[in-house]
């Protein structure tokens, strides 16, 4: 187990305000009434990880389906054709890049 009052980020900080948040404007949204809000998370965690800027307009939920839908497919098998049995032995996969189209706006979130 980590113990998170031992690092420097979370020095002075109490459970509950543990993480400083940043509210933005201008960033795309998920549809009112849409389910996608895991996808929403999801793409926001691996835009931020990755230090890539979030997309303003435009944010393409069936694409990003249709990624993560590819990445889980790939590693299932990958893990069933090399015979893994934990998680523990997946060797990490490679930084994939973003390419933003041309006609996208970009906001850079800095951490």
């Amino acid at each position: 187990r980590t113990d998170w009052s031992l690092l420097e980020a979370y020095k002075g900080k109490t459970d509950q305000d543990a993480f400083d948040v940043q509210f933005v404007d201008g960033i795309v949204q998920q549809s009112s009434g849409t389910l996608d809000c895991g996808l929403f998370v999801a793409a926001y965690a691996e835009y931020l990880s990755d230090q890539h800027e979030i997309p303003s307009l435009d944010f393409g939920p069936e694409k990003h389906r249709t990624r993560y839908t590819s990445l889980l497919w790939d590693y299932g098998v990958n893990k069933a054709c090399n015979g893994y049995v934990s998680d523990n032995q997946d060797p990490p996969r490679p930084r994939c890049i973003f390419i933003p189209s041309e006609h996208i706006e970009m906001i850079d979130v800095e951490p």
